[in-house]
């Protein structure tokens, strides 16, 4: 009789993007991460459509570190942050879903801190308490974090880190449009999400190049922002009960 595949407990969903130095340093760490994990893991593996040999290296790795349980999905060509997480988080068979960049700037040994809060909270917000970016990113992130919470009437102190945790239920809830992942927490909000932020680790970025500046971070945002100011406002709230 064929054995069934474990049930899968915790999905980490790396959206990669020419990362092809940082990729098996980030894989070593997870290993290392996964191994104290009390957690049945799978890592997804999103290729944003890179063109440095990233595909390739992720290849490498999945038959080196076959106790990972490591999948490799690919988009067609490069779509950009929200595109490759939400290709990840559809695929994900985890009952609960890491995010994590893979320039290594996002610490994977904060991992098991974030999970400490699960499942009391739905979502755990990595909050980057010491930067580790040029004057310019830091300026930005402090701007669009300041025009969000305000328009928004959020407290968010850090949504532009990718570390977080998803409880999956939630996240399928949802169906997302290009740039709105900088905004999950607040829409999962909407959804009845109970939502908390921890204190992780920034490291600087040692290879490749930020994908991002105050151009298409800041003032691209700012569509969106209306348009999930909308949702809120829009939201339908109302009791019932059958007689």
């Amino acid at each position: 009789m064929q054995q069934s595949n474990p049930r899968i407990e915790l999905s980490i969903v790396l959206p990669v993007y020419n990362e092809l130095e940082n990729l098996p340093l980030l894989t070593r760490e997870l290993h290392n991460v996964i191994q104290g994990l009390t957690y049945t893991t799978e890592i997804i593996m999103v290729n944003d459509g890179s063109t440095d040999g990233s595909l390739e290296e992720m290849q490498r790795l999945r038959d080196m570190y076959q106790d990972l349980n490591i999948r490799i999905i690919c988009l067609d060509k490069n779509h950009g942050l929200t595109a490759a997480l939400a290709a990840g988080f559809e695929r994900a068979r985890g009952d609960w879903i890491v995010s994590l960049d893979a320039d290594l700037q996002n610490d994977p040994a904060d991992i098991p801190k974030l999970l400490t809060h699960v499942p009391e909270y739905d979502v755990v917000i990595g909050w980057r308490q010491v930067r580790h970016d040029n004057l310019v990113r830091k300026i930005s992130s402090v701007i669009a974090n300041t025009i969000r919470n305000l328009t928004t009437h959020e407290t968010v102190k850090d949504v532009g880190c990718t570390l977080k945790v998803y409880k999956k239920e939630y996240l399928d809830k949802l169906k997302l449009y290009n740039g709105l992942h900088r905004f999950l927490p607040t829409l999962l909000k909407l959804e009845g999400a109970r939502v908390t932020e921890v204190a992780v680790n920034h490291r600087p970025r040692i290879h490749g190049k930020p994908k991002y500046n105050i151009s298409n971070r800041l003032f691209a945002s700012l569509k969106d922002l209306f348009a999930v100011r909308w949702m809120q406002k829009r939201q339908l709230k109302y009791t019932d009960k059958e007689l």
